[in-house]
């Protein structure tokens, strides 16, 4: 191949080449690299990091509520022994009229089963017990309903000769309440779901935290120390003194 073939030859692939430049520019995205990837192009580094970035804010933004919430009430329960309550407890009593009392049928077989509507219904207008969908425990004299509940109890008690009803509710303020919401106790089925939601998204915050500390830990030289100590100063109180104590009290007994 001559001077001027190769001349021709180095024009047409350069005309080649810019006349499919937009092509190359959307493939080249395509070809993903590792977001921690040292070598990865400054346009693949930035787009991670913006990912990573929208990711993480919306996570903690959605984080935010929840987590004052369980820090605040972690160290309520932390230092529950220094924080005074009162329990309120109220008592109330009734007598079921003739009409309901005649539905206070035992369920056949069973000595664990929900009030009748009606008579949940009459209780819960009367004595606002919540007892609808309950289970009771039923005997031949009587028929008791545990009613807990956050940040207290209550329970109730009929008589199933004579109607008379016995209620007790016990209300053990607001730091009890949002303990037991931090604990997810008596809580239902809706806070539930949302523990496992603030899970999962408290997950995704710290993982898109952790990869972002890697990617600015190059410029950051006090990154991976301070991560350690995280990672250290738990572990190590975990072992020398929980297991230490642990073991020290088993050799006592």
């Amino acid at each position: 191949m001559g001077p001027k073939s190769i001349e021709i030859y180095s024009h047409v692939n350069n005309l080649f080449y810019k006349s499919n430049s937009h092509l190359n520019d959307r493939i080249r995205p395509l070809n993903f690299a590792h977001p921690m990837d040292s070598h990865a192009s400054p346009r693949r580094r930035a787009y991670w990091l913006k990912t990573l970035h929208q990711w993480h804010w919306i996570s903690s933004a959605l984080c935010l509520l929840g987590m004052l919430l369980f820090a605040i009430t972690g160290l309520t329960l932390n230092n529950a022994s220094h924080i005074e309550s009162k329990a309120v407890v109220t008592s109330r009593e009734a007598r079921l009229p003739d009409a309901v009392l005649a539905q206070l049928a035992a369920p056949a077989g069973q000595k664990k089963a929900p009030l009748p509507a009606a008579v949940a219904q009459w209780l819960d207008a009367q004595l606002d017990a919540g007892a609808a969908g309950k289970p009771a425990e039923w005997s031949a004299g009587e028929v008791y309903v545990s009613l807990p509940r956050a940040g207290g109890d209550a329970w109730l008690s009929i008589d199933r000769a004579s109607g008379d009803v016995e209620y007790e509710r016990t209300d053990r303020g607001w730091i009890a309440y949002l303990n037991d919401l931090h604990k997810g106790r008596n809580t239902g089925l809706a806070w539930s779901w949302f523990l496992d939601i603030f899970a999962i998204a408290c997950l995704v915050f710290s993982l898109t935290g952790l990869v972002l500390l890697k990617m600015h830990a190059g410029n950051r030289g006090a990154t991976w120390p301070m991560v350690g100590l995280g990672v250290v100063i738990p572990l190590v109180l975990a072992l020398l003194f929980i297991c230490l104590l642990y073991t020290s009290d088993a050799a006592d007994e």
